[in-house]
């Protein structure tokens, strides 16, 4: 779906146009025309790429929807593909895509599977028209740039779920718990460095050595985008690790848990063990035993297995197993 098709010159923004005059301006010297597309259509990506001449490995790539960010070149044109990452409801991650074709006089985005527009880019670059005047890759940088900003919400709910774990550990009976949710954390942190580690490589391309020429009068803002991955993904190995040790500690606890109850067990195992030995003993069916015939003998005996039985219980608590 077609969101706008806008077109600028020298910073500025002319008018709304229609697909169809998209090449009365393309010809125009300092004129850029910016296409945005939601879920685009095979017909409409066919359409771009016969208006812009694009190639059609990119095309392809846009078209399939599911590709590892990057940033390539196909002759004067620059390809890049940016993952999203939303936090849902329920604590998932989705992982939609832009995709972005670049050229020295266009810029076409295409959005699939993301729910967040990026209205608020278009009204930024309006707001800078001395940044916008340097041409399609300062929208390029402003896409990306609002895309890794949006990161960092899903960051600090991720460290929150863990510090909301950490504090779980040493309830006890939480072990099975915390374990699984752990796992989840992790996967979900994972979910999330698949989307920035591939990024931070390739954007540190367009920042030093022999930078597509589009994107040369905005290098210094690509800067600012690789130091915000960097420190994202600097976030999430260390919560990875956190997470590694928590998952340690919680087996531990586990661990730990199950030594008590076995030690409680052999404990009341030994007090019952003592009590059938003198059972066992006067239960013997012998003729000749002193205290079969002793009147007080039952009553003793029930009171020498309470007594022997208290001060075995008395040792075991003194030592903690009980």
């Amino acid at each position: 779906m077609l969101i706008n098709c806008v077109v600028y010159q020298e910073g500025r923004k002319i008018a709304d146009i229609d697909p169809d005059d998209i090449s009365d301006y393309l010809e125009r010297p300092g004129c850029f025309v910016w296409v945005a597309f939601r879920d685009a259509t095979a017909d409409e990506l066919a359409k771009v790429r016969s208006e812009f001449q694009l190639h059609e490995l990119a095309v392809e790539d846009a078209s399939s929807g599911h590709q590892r960010p990057k940033i390539e070149e196909y002759g004067d044109t620059v390809f890049a593909v940016i993952q999203t990452v939303e936090l849902l409801p329920g604590g998932e991650i989705q992982v939609g895509e832009v995709d972005v074709f670049v050229g020295s006089n266009f810029i076409v985005s295409v959005r699939n599977r993301s729910e967040h527009a990026l209205v608020e880019v278009r009204e930024r670059a309006e707001r800078e028209p001395h940044l916008l005047r340097t041409g399609s890759g300062f929208v390029l940088y402003a896409l990306m740039d609002a895309i890794v900003d949006r990161y960092f919400p899903v960051i600090e709910s991720l460290e929150n779920e863990l510090d909301d774990i950490e504090g779980r550990i040493f309830t006890p009976g939480q072990g099975r718990l915390n374990v699984e949710r752990l796992y989840a954390l992790k996967r979900r942190i994972t979910t999330v460095k698949h989307a920035v580690t591939p990024l931070l490589e390739s954007v540190g391309h367009l920042t030093r050595g022999r930078v597509p020429k589009v994107c040369e009068g905005s290098r210094d803002y690509f800067r600012d985008v690789v130091d915000h991955l960097a420190r994202i993904n600097a976030a999430l190995d260390s919560v990875r690790d956190t997470i590694g040790t928590a998952i340690q500690v919680n087996l531990s606890m586990v661990t730990i848990e199950e030594a008590e109850t076995s030690k409680r067990l052999a404990a009341w195992a030994g007090i019952f063990a003592l009590a059938t030995v003198f059972a066992g003993v006067w239960g013997m069916n012998f003729e000749v035993m002193p205290e079969l015939k002793w009147a007080w003998g039952y009553p003793a005996a029930l009171l020498t297995m309470v007594v022997s039985c208290a001060v075995l219980y008395r040792r075991f608590r003194k030592t903690g197993w009980l």
